[in-house]
């Protein structure tokens, strides 16, 4: 299948970084007492802590633009960067982790964190089949996000299948999961396994699965974390589902 991808690293426009930051505040406002400021665990192939560069110094340097996410993600807790879930010093600490388009979990990975789950883990996850945010880094670079997703073995733990159908056409639309608009583009669907525990909505777009003690909510897009994408309605999306995975019951 060949995807045309048209190119939109822009320069984001004064009103639309005006009305994120005014949603951002309005969102940090609404759900800070829902949301406790604890610690989050963050494992991604997605620019978010680091700016995507091939050169060293523009990584590090101030210049760098920021990632609206993480703006995001720090007003619900100190974030903690995860790069090996086989570690268990790394998970005990942890309650909340977001997982946003991984690299393929190795086998200790998938057991780990399953186990940090069922013990009462609660976790927010991206897992796209055909990401569609642009690259600085050729297919193939170690350094380029994850094209599509690789998580079948936890997955299927946990009763769900994510599907793909390759003839959706290219272009972002609002998708509607967990009773919210989320910006979506070429995104996956779930399944359920059978005997599954999970409950999907925006027609398989999402998925809320209880997991022994813990909690995982998961949606088959990514598109909602793109760069470049700053805006109010993604801000309040990615506020909601944050809110809605961790948020004590």
């Amino acid at each position: 299948m060949a995807i045309r991808i048209t190119s939109r690293r822009s320069v984001l426009a004064t009103g639309a970084v005006l009305a994120a930051l005014a949603a951002a505040l309005v969102w940090q406002g609404s759900v800070r007492r829902a949301v406790p400021r604890e610690p989050v665990g963050l494992f991604t192939t997605l620019p978010i802590l680091w700016a995507e560069s091939g050169d060293v110094g523009d990584l590090i340097s101030s210049r760098a633009e920021r990632h609206w996410a993480r703006n995001i993600l720090e007003q619900t807790g100190p974030i903690v960067p995860l790069d090996d879930l086989a570690q268990p010093d790394r998970l005990a600490p942890l309650h909340r982790i977001v997982i946003a388009q991984p690299r393929p979990l190795s086998p200790s990975e998938n057991v780990a964190l399953d186990r940090w789950v069922r013990g009462g883990g609660h976790l927010l996850l991206f897992a796209d089949p055909m990401l569609t945010e642009e690259s600085a880094f050729a297919l193939g670079d170690p350094r380029r996000p994850q094209t599509s997703v690789l998580l079948s073995p936890i997955l299927g733990r946990w009763g769900l299948e994510l599907r793909y159908d390759e003839r959706q056409p290219f272009g972002e639309h609002a998708g509607k999961a967990l009773g919210i608009a989320v910006p979506v583009n070429l995104a996956g669907s779930f399944a359920l396994e059978p005997g599954s525990a999970c409950v999907l909505s925006g027609g398989g777009l999402a998925a809320d699965c209880p997991i022994g003690k813990g909690r995982v909510l998961v949606l088959a897009d990514a598109a909602l974390l793109e760069q470049d994408g700053a805006g109010a309605l993604r801000v309040e999306a990615l506020g909601h589902l944050l809110e809605s995975a961790f948020a004590r019951p």
